[in-house]
Order: C-alpha cells, then structure tokens, then sequence
C-alpha cells in the first residue's frame, strides 16, 4: 500500500538501525514529507545542538503521493538543524530518488550520529546497508553516482549525494542527484559530510499499491489537462525557469551588483532566448509532463564541450546580474560548476557578489583575495572563486562559512553590504517595490526565501475578485486584497496562504509548479483531497489539509524559536528601507520598502497567524493545532 513506507532511524556510531510503522494519527497530523521531518527534527534533536556535530539528526523523506499516479509526485525532502543559519534546515529535490526510497520500503530516514570513516546508505526491499565509502570521497556529484551504479550492477539505482562542496563542510554544501536536480538552500550538504555520509542509494521492487487505480489514473489525467494547458507551463517547456529570470530583469525586479540595482542591462546574451540556442533537448522528473529543466552543452571556453543540465533562473542571478557578468559561457559553466560540487547556487551568487561589493569599497584588497581582482563583470574570477568556495582554499575559505561568521571572520565594514535574512542570503531577486514579497522573504522559516511562500501571482495585477477567490480557498478571507503589487494592504495574508500551499505541496510529495505558485489557475485545496483519496484511500477535506499545513508551519516556527529566534529576525537588511532601486520600470523605480508599513504589516502577520506580538505561538493557537504539549 501507499501507507505501509516505514521510518527508519539509522546511528552512523553506533551501526544501530530499526524501522517503525507511520500510524494513521500522524498521517492526519502532518500526512507525509516536509510535515514529518519537523515532526522529526523536533524530537531526535536537543535544543542547542551544534548543526556540525553528531546530534543533528539529518532526515531524508518521501512525500505521501511521491511515487504515485498523481503528476509530478517526484519530491524528496531533506531536514536538519542549518548550519546556515542555526534554525530549521530544509530543502526540497526532484529527479527519481524520491519514488524509488518508496519502492524499497522508506518514507523517512532519521540519520544521527557520525561515521568513523565515510559511507553511504544502500536501500533496498525493506533493508538498509551501511557500505564504505573511503574509495567515493573526493568525488564530483556525477562521478559518485556512477561509481555506486557499478559497485551495485544495476543501473536502476537512484542516489542522493554530495560533492567536494559537503566533503569540505561549506555552510551552503546542498544534495544532489542525477545531473542537475539539487536540494539547494539551508547547507544540508555540509551536514551530511559532517557525519562521513557520502551519500543514500536506493533500489526497490516493492509495490505501491494503490486505492483506486483506475480513479486514478482518470482523475491524473484531469490535472495534467490542467496543469499543461497553463500558459506559464507551456513557456517553461520550451524556455525553462530562465524565463522568470528575462521578465523580472525587464521590469527591474533583479538584484543587480549585490544590492546596487534593480536591474541588468546590456544582458541579452543571457537572456532565456539567447540560452535557449545552446539547450539540445529537454528533461523532467519522476511523473511530470512539464519538462522544464534544459539539456545544454558549453559552447565555448575551458569547459567546452562539457553537458550538463539547466541553468534555472537562479543561475542566471548567481552567475550573471549578481555579480556584473553578461557572458551566457560564465553563466552555463558556473552552473555547471555548482552541480559538479555540491553547492546551493544562490548562495555562491550571493556571496561572490558581496565580497566584489567588499573589494570595490576597499573592505577586501588584492592582499585579501590572494592577488584575484574581484572587479564586477569579471567572468575569470567568478569561475575561479566557485573553485576556492568548494575547496576552501584562500578567500573562499571565508566566504564558504556563509553570510554572518564570514562577516565577523572579515570585519571593519563588511556586515552591512550583507543582503540576508537569518544569515542566510536572499536571491537575487529585489523584492523594493513589493512589499508582499518583502514580506515573504523576512518571516521565511528557513531564512531567506522564495519557495517558501512567495505570492507571485501578485506581479501578474490580476483583478481583485479574482485575487479573493483564489486567496479565500479553504478558508474564508474577507480582508483587503488589491491588485497592486505596490501596496500593503493584504499582502501578509498572501504571503500566509501562499506559506500553507507551499507546505501542504512538500508533505505531499508533489512539485511547486504544479499549484499555485507561477499559475494562479493550477491545482491546490479543493484537487488535492481527490488526488490524495484515489491513491491512498485517505479522507481529508480542504481544511484539514490547510490545518496540516498550518500544523507543520507552527512547528517550523517553534523548532525556530526554541533555537533561539526572535521577532527583531524577522526583518530585511537596512538596504530594503535605505536605497530606493534607481533603474527599472517607472512603476518600480525609486521604490523601497516603507519601515512603519513594514512593521505593521508584520504585526498584521502575527495576528493572522495566532501568534504573539512577538512572533511567538499563543497556547491558545497551540491547543488549537494539538502542539500543546510540545
């Protein structure tokens, strides 16, 4: 059955390893994925736990539907205490993996203590091996999924793994599998190599058996038509994420120079048609029809003839308006170098271009840099500094211990050119002129954040009864709503509904795209209790999924506070409210986030929430969601 994927808890110490059933209560509770692994976290970890050290427990999940019948249910989860950030590690992937854990018997892995020597996971038909892995460490991402499918003789075998990147405990290492997909954000890479674990192989024949497969696969097929007949995926499929990247530059919505503009010009090389001649073919993941992510191979320069898969529109931001360079070759090869290493995109973009900013204010000099001219647009140093990050050599030894303890490693001036949330950085989106966003990024559970619960239906200025209706499903909403992106009215409402939409797709198992996320007409509350019926037999309403969702969040923000969270985090770098953005759009430029609508806005958040004025959950809202007693 779809219910009988077990949670195993695995010590690396100690070579200790036992299962458990999931039980239908904490099915209802938090159905599956990203919802149990806070669940997790929470209990097999001490408050204070170094992030680095033994104690962390680092928790790989399922979602309920990974594996099914329902499109796009490829989704993987990973969990720890960030060594980021010191709060909530979490980070979602595609591919294959995800299915194939489940085929072998595995909802959740609880991974705790640390191995004497380096190892990986083998699981497999309701077994897990701990296997050496001394002759696998040191490798690329890409090479060590090979060498696992020739030591195991089966090329079915899918693996989660880390690079260099984790190996070396960079605070923003993230895992891998297959060529491109990445669980980027919160540094779970440098977990993983903390404990000697190199990686998590997996193969099953274990069936998913499923409630109602004939319903099921009826009602799939009404949300793939519902899905593919969106203009938003019609465009991903022939240009990818970088499309996002094309529109936002246009209007003056990207991060320019670190935090100098709003906006590139001059960058039609990068632009998603541009990009688009070098892609040869597109790919997807488990169970999804889309296709967005690109097959490309290096045109030009030391790393010609090199294939790899992307960029997503993040790249286009780490390795091209971030730090000044137009080059679609520094583009493509930097994230071809990310994927090769194991590191989150976005925060490498962030922090090169900080320390360019550093450089050119004379904080960092060439002594500093090892002789390394870290001018804007310099295409050389970019690629040279994704090299030193991984391998913490020179200058990016400092800059691989992220945003906050490499300010304190550099000091004099260097903290306030940082652009981060709960230290960890923020895209390379400039969310000024929309205070919704600006919102989203600053209570974000795990810093910094987009996929969190960013309300990008808001860009689109969609009429306000259209607004109401999306945003008052399940739950009543008779608040201010306004179709300009501008304003402040009713944007933390959005940003909370989008918050319970994204939680409830990554307990679910399903991917982002296929909801409302870029597309306000896609599946959410009202499909998924069908989809979740046909295919596992449980019964939820619209509701008790958004009180699952809101459940989850709740958890998130406890684990938080008990790490020591407080409302003065819940903010945005002095920038936001300082520097209006100087180019762009007439309806943008000259925008900056308004301090006193900000804080009410944040107060207003509080309220809808439950929580405090403080931010912290009222024992009142507690009880309510049955976390009384945590």
């Amino acid at each position: 059955m779809a219910l009988s994927r077990k949670i195993a808890y695995i010590n690396l110490t100690t070579g200790e390893i036992r299962t458990e059933t999931i039980s239908k209560e904490l099915r209802k509770q938090y159905i599956g994925g990203r919802g149990l692994d806070i669940y997790l976290l929470y209990r097999n970890t001490e408050k204070g736990v170094d992030p680095l050290g033994p104690g962390n427990a680092a928790i790989v999940s399922a979602g309920l539907l990974t594996g099914t019948l329902a499109s796009a249910s490829a989704r993987t989860h990973v969990a720890a205490k960030s060594p980021l950030t010191g709060y909530v590690g979490s980070a979602n992937i595609g591919g294959f993996f995800g299915p194939e854990m489940r085929l072998a018997g595995f909802d959740h892995l609880v991974i705790t203590g640390k191995a004497e020597k380096p190892v990986y996971l083998y699981l497999t038909n309701d077994s897990i091996e701990i296997r050496p892995a001394e002759h696998l460490w040191g490798t690329d991402t890409r090479t060590v999924q090979q060498m696992i499918v020739d030591e195991l003789g089966d090329d079915d075998v899918k693996t989660l793994c880390i690079g260099r990147a984790g190996e070396n405990l960079v605070k923003y290492a993230c895992i891998r599998t297959s060529i491109k997909n990445s669980a980027g954000r919160t540094g779970i890479g440098a977990v993983w190599g903390s404990k000697n674990l190199k990686a998590v192989a997996a193969k099953g024949t274990l069936d998913i058996k499923l409630h109602d497969p004939l319903m099921a696969l009826e009602y799939n097929r009404k949300i793939i038509d519902q899905v593919t007949s969106a203009k938003v995926s019609k465009t991903m499929q022939k240009l990818g994420t970088p499309f996002i990247w094309g529109v936002t530059n246009s209007t003056g919505l990207v991060r320019t120079r670190n935090f100098q503009s709003n906006q590139l010009s001059d960058a039609d090389d990068i632009e998603p048609e541009s990009i688009e001649e070098d892609i040869v073919g597109t790919a997807g993941c488990f169970g999804c029809q889309v296709h967005c992510r690109g097959k490309y191979v290096i045109r030009e320069g030391k790393y010609k003839g090199i294939y790899d898969e992307g960029p997503e529109y993040t790249s286009l931001g780490a390795f091209g308006a971030e730090v000044g360079c137009r080059s679609k070759t520094t583009v493509l090869t930097g994230n071809h170098l990310v994927n090769y290493y194991g590191l989150d995109n976005l925060e490498t973009g962030s922090m090169m271009a900080w320390a360019m900013e550093l450089f050119e204010k004379g904080i960092l000099t060439r002594e500093d840099t090892g002789g390394m001219d870290l001018t804007w647009g310099n295409d050389e140093a970019v690629i040279e500094l994704i090299h030193k990050i991984a391998n913490r050599e020179g200058i990016g030894d400092i800059l691989a211990d992220a945003p906050l303890e490499a300010a304190r490693r550099i000091g004099k001036d260097s903290l306030r050119y940082l652009v981060h949330v709960k230290g960890m950085s923020n895209l390379h989106s400039d969310e000024r002129p929309t205070p919704a966003l600006a919102l989203n990024v600053a209570v974000s559970s795990r810093g910094s954040d987009h996929l969190r619960g960013r309300p990008a239906i808001d860009l689109y200025h969609l009429p306000e009864p259209f607004l109401r209706k999306v945003y008052s499903n399940p739950i009543p909403y008779d608040g201010p709503l306004t179709s300009d992106y501008r304003d402040y009215e009713g944007k933390p409402w959005q940003v909370l509904w989008q918050e319970h939409c994204y939680e409830a797709v990554d307990c679910l198992g399903i991917c982002k795209y296929h909801t409302v996320f870029l597309g306000p007409n896609m599946p959410c509350f009202q499909e998924w209790p069908e989809l979740i019926r046909v295919n596992t037999g449980l019964s939820f309403t619209p509701e008790e999924i958004w009180e699952v969702a809101e459940r989850g969040y709740t958890l998130e923000r406890l684990f938080n506070i008990r790490e020591g969270l407080t409302r003065s985090e819940d903010t945005l770098s002095d920038r936001y409210f300082d520097e209006p953005v100087p180019e762009g759009l007439p309806v943008v430029r000259g925008r900056c986030i308004d301090r006193e609508k900000f804080r009410l806005m944040l107060d207003e958040y509080y309220r809808l929430r439950g929580w405090d004025e403080n931010g912290v959950p009222t024992p009142e809202k507690l009880k309510e969601l049955g976390l009384d007693t945590i």
